[in-house]
């Protein structure tokens, strides 16, 4: 029971005891003082006859006149006139019917009729006795008005009292209730302060002390996510221009080209700023700093538009761009991209020469290693210096010679035919609790269409063009439709993990159908569980949030994939607040041992992620060592190969 309500109802019962009290004083100092009238009333009128009757003891016609004047007013009960010997000379007498009074009420207060004597006297002899009886009915009919209009005076003044106390209740207790909002808040972890603080003593003192708290947990939490983001910046950062550093370029490559579900496809960039020793002799390191900043900063939002791409500083002057899964034939049209945006860069007058850059890159579609894609872009680089100013040369690592590349046009028809025939095909893997392997928390989702000749192409690979080509959401429609038809019985979960592109949340038609979907949702099929790469997320923040509000209106789940990967602020995640993230592969494949600095990140992460009830799973694992390790850190989910590699999903 609330607080508000004990109070309404304490001061409901103290005012029923307050009424009940001066109800009953009332009743008895009425009945006592009509008693006391009755007996006055009786005696006044036995003297007053006996008096007048003694004028006449003689003459009964004019003591009958007498009584009959005054009985007739209707006062009494009974008037009687008797003679020394006790023989009733005269008698008049009323019956008693008391009217308007209800009888329980009449058995509940009983009153005593009152009765007086008089002596008639003839001189020195007496020559009667006069007897009066007061009539009741009149003294209990003013009784039962009088209680009954201090009833009615009283419920009034309980039903002013009741409203008017209980709107002065909440308005003192207006302050708690916006306690009890604030702590509410904190528990989700967010930090609300209020501005408004009451008069009343006790509860200024609660609501400075919740302020306090807030601040005090706020600051914990900026802690944390300060800690987490020193630790990733000194590991993975380069310290001038805020990118990637090499062991960030290795790792999240090496975690890409391990991994087993991707298509062996993509390109690497190198990119050699020219002139940084001279510029660093003839105007100093401040304004060869300058230059490096303002290449990275220029690299940076060209890498912002290809998703899931890795940017890097390597060393003094170079720097390198890689992009999984994209298709070879993109390289050229990248290369020239890169290499004509950093030229720009000779107007600034910040170089040393007008020859910014030279870009060497290395496209692949067959298996590689790390050393081998650098090898052949250093190869490239040579070349593209050979060849110019802000010149560019492309090597590509081709698993057959002759089989002539994909471009712009070819992939749009093949994807138009794709959504037209519905040639799409998913695969699942499963999700576990760290702690126990067997319990499965949801199964991931992974589409792969078909293209002429049977090719199955992963999702990493077309995704990218979609998004070029203006046909994503059309994808990502038809992925939620397959989808939907999944049975949750025969996939073993209740919720599966679809992964989307924010670039669909911009249709504002997708988003409508989504929700539409979402309401008439098949019964046996599984929750959703709508999976954003962080990249992806951080990108389109405000959008990914409206997007939110609606899944989660209609049940479903957000999630957040390759966790860590993005160099951004982690702060996001207080204003997404998903239900899950997964630690990128990456911090996962360098997960060693104890003393590694992917254990200190992903501990930090945890802590982060934690502080605001967000579930962490390490994706990518593969061995027990690193199950233990992960398990030490707290992790609370896992899915990788040590588990399940991805399966198709037969449909039934």
């Amino acid at each position: 029971m609330t607080l508000y309500r004990q109070l309404v109802i304490f001061t409901v019962l103290l005012f029923l005891i307050l009424f009940t009290g001066t109800w009953f004083a009332k009743l008895e100092s009425t009945r006592s003082f009509l008693t006391n009238q009755l007996e006055s009333h009786a005696q006044d009128t036995a003297s007053s006859l006996g008096l007048a009757v003694s004028q006449y003891p003689d003459d009964m016609v004019s003591v009958e006149t007498i009584i009959n004047a005054i009985f007739d007013r209707g006062y009494y009960e009974t008037i009687r006139f008797i003679d020394p010997n006790g023989k009733i000379l005269l008698e008049r007498n009323l019956k008693v019917v008391i009217e308007g009074v209800p009888s329980w009420f009449i058995k509940l207060v009983p009153l005593k009729v009152s009765e007086a004597n008089a002596y008639v006297t003839a001189g020195w002899r007496q020559a009667g006795t006069i007897y009066v009886k007061s009539h009741a009915g009149y003294a209990y009919n003013s009784l039962w008005q009088d209680i009954k209009h201090t009833t009615l005076l009283f419920a009034l003044c309980g039903i002013f009292i009741l409203i008017a106390g209980g709107f002065g209740l909440r308005m003192l207790l207006r302050p708690l209730v916006l306690v009890e909002q604030q702590a509410d808040a904190l528990c989700r972890k967010e930090y609300e302060i209020q501005t408004k603080i009451p008069r009343t003593r006790e509860l200024r003192r609660i609501v400075f002390v919740m302020n306090r708290m807030t601040e005090k947990v706020k600051e914990m939490f900026s802690e944390q996510v300060i800690q987490a983001e020193g630790l990733r910046q000194r590991a993975y950062n380069d310290s001038l221009t805020g990118i990637g550093n090499r062991r960030y370029f290795e790792s999240q490559v090496t975690a890409c080209l391990d991994n087993k579900d991707s298509d062996m496809k993509g390109i690497l960039l190198l990119i050699r700023i020219n002139g940084l020793e001279i510029l660093n002799k003839q105007r100093g390191f401040l304004v060869a700093d300058e230059l490096l900043k303002r290449v990275a900063a220029l690299m940076q939002e060209i890498a912002a538009k290809l998703a899931g791409s890795v940017l890097a500083r390597l060393s003094g002057s170079d720097f390198v761009l890689f992009l999984p899964d994209y298709p070879p034939s993109e390289a050229a049209r990248l290369s020239g991209e890169v290499a004509n945006t950093l030229s720009s860069l000779a107007a600034a007058d910040i170089t040393a020469t007008e020859n910014v850059s030279n870009v060497g890159t290395c496209a692949y579609d067959r298996s590689v290693t790390l050393g081998q894609l650098l090898a052949e872009a250093d190869l490239a680089l040579a070349a593209a210096t050979q060849t110019g100013a802000n010149a560019w040369h492309v090597r590509t690592v081709m698993e057959s010679a002759g089989k002539a590349p994909f471009g712009q046009q070819q992939w749009k028809e093949a994807l138009e035919k794709v959504l037209k025939d519905r040639r799409i095909v998913l695969y699942s893997q499963p999700v576990v609790k760290a702690a126990d392997r067997n319990i499965i928390l949801h199964q991931e989702i992974f589409s792969r269409i078909i293209l002429e000749g049977s090719e199955i192409i992963n999702a990493s690979v077309f995704i990218p063009i979609a998004e070029r080509l203006k046909l994503i959401s059309a994808l990502d429609r038809l992925i939620i439709e397959e989808v939907m038809k999944l049975d949750r019985k025969e996939l073993g979960a209740d919720d599966i993990a679809v992964n989307l592109s924010p670039s669909s949340l911009q249709d504002e038609s997708f988003v409508q159908w989504i929700q539409n979907t979402l309401v008439n949702l098949p019964e046996n099929a599984p929750k959703i569980i709508f999976e954003f790469g962080e990249f992806g997320a951080v990108q389109n923040e405000n959008i990914l949030k409206s997007f939110t509000a609606v899944i989660r209106a209609c049940g479903h789940k957000l999630g957040l994939d390759h966790y860590g990967q993005s160099c951004g602020n982690l702060k996001y995640l207080q204003s997404l607040r998903p239900d899950y993230v997964k630690i990128d592969r990456a911090y996962t494949g360098e997960l060693k041992d104890e003393d590694s600095d992917s254990r200190f990140f992903i501990s930090s992460i945890c802590s982060v992620a934690h502080s605001i009830d967000v579930i962490v799973i390490a994706e990518g694992v593969e061995t027990e060592k690193q199950w233990q390790l992960l398990r030490e850190l707290n992790i609370d989910a896992i899915q990788g190969y040590i588990i399940d590699s991805s399966k198709p999903i037969k449909k039934g």
